[in-house]
């Protein structure tokens, strides 16, 4: 009779809904956003209510299929994906083609990839505002994209970061080291204005993850070769999608981008990592940023306030070390 109580208690959803982390994800799919869904979706404390999807590695539609097709092949096409921001709030839309290949996903076509048809007809803004409204002060919003969405959506829904559990972003630089211009990291450089008004209007608790401190986190790639070969549909995918970004990690120009040493960031996991467990982060930095938006050579580049120039109370945690190890078993799991 205890057995059977016992198994009725860790059956219950109503206990298992309490202790699980309510996960919304905004993502531009390439294939460290696949990773980092991935990740996501073996963590046995994480419920995914749903993925926004926007411009920024690929085109919006090809962001759209890319994460139907990661969820395909992890069985979860149960998640609701919904279409977002197809271009910036100003200026013309930029990509990573020569980073994660064309598509996003390194240019490893599937010819049995879920249709676009099976995206939800609710609009990414309006769902993330919903959702939020629905579960206040549970739900993390983890933003591994250029930063659109969440801008369209505090304008019309101002107290949508009051309602918000917590923020992680995989975005901004700190020592004015670009890798897409000279002094500004991707994600910022797409929708410099949606990362100015996120960083200034969302006040809720906020994590980064910049790119210098991925690349000061890197996996060795004497890592890559156990977590590809496992035997397993996943596996067998991140193999064929991960190609095309290896090879241009190994080139001279991504060599010199490196902050430290030499090994592979999976720049959006470390984002996603940190939203599933408060323990993977292990230094960090609380000061007030913000985002330029003038400079000829800094447009895009995230400042921080070590001064208080700003005067403002709301001060980000920029992550800066990790739990390596625990990162590792993250990635190995992700693809079991």
């Amino acid at each position: 009779m205890l057995l059977r109580c016992i198994s009725v208690w860790y059956s219950s959803p109503t206990v298992l809904g309490a202790r699980m982390k309510k996960l919304l994800t905004d993502v531009d799919t390439g294939v460290d956003d696949a990773q980092a869904i991935m990740m996501a979706l073996v963590a046995p404390n994480v419920d995914i209510l749903g993925i926004t999807c926007v411009h920024g590695n690929t085109s919006l539609e090809n962001a759209c299929k890319n994460t139907l097709r990661v969820l395909k092949v992890c069985g979860r096409l149960d998640i609701p994906v919904f279409r977002g921001a197809a271009e910036p709030l100003l200026g013309c839309p930029v990509d990573a083609a020569g980073f994660h290949g064309a598509d996003g996903l390194g240019d490893a076509p599937d010819p049995n990839a879920p249709g676009l048809e099976m995206l939800q007809k609710e609009g990414a803004v309006e769902a993330m505002i919903r959702i939020v409204n629905q579960h206040p002060g549970e739900v993390s919003l983890v933003a591994t994209a250029p930063l659109t969405n969440l801008a369209l959506a505090v304008k019309l829904d101002p107290s949508l970061p009051q309602k918000l559990r917590g923020l992680y972003i995989m975005g901004g630089n700190t020592n004015s080291r670009g890798n897409t211009t000279v002094c500004a990291e991707f994600n910022f450089v797409a929708d410099p204005e949606a990362a100015y008004i996120v960083l200034n209007r969302f006040t809720c608790p906020t994590h980064i993850a910049t790119w210098e401190f991925a690349c000061e986190n890197m996996l060795p790639w004497s890592f890559c070769e156990p977590w590809l070969a496992q035997d397993s549909d996943k596996a067998r995918f991140m193999r064929r999608i991960f190609r095309h970004t290896m090879d241009a990690t190994r080139t001279e120009r991504y060599q010199k981008e490196m902050v430290a040493g030499c090994g592979f960031a999976s720049c959006d996991s470390y984002a996603m990592a940190a939203a599933i467990d408060e323990q993977f982060v292990t230094a960090s930095e609380q000061v007030a940023v913000t985002v330029e938006l003038q400079g000829t050579y800094t447009r895009g580049m995230m400042v921080l306030d070590t001064l208080g120039v700003l005067k403002s109370q709301h001060k980000i945690s920029v992550m800066r070390k990790v739990d390596l190890e625990k990162f590792k078993k993250m990635f190995m799991d992700s693809l079991m």
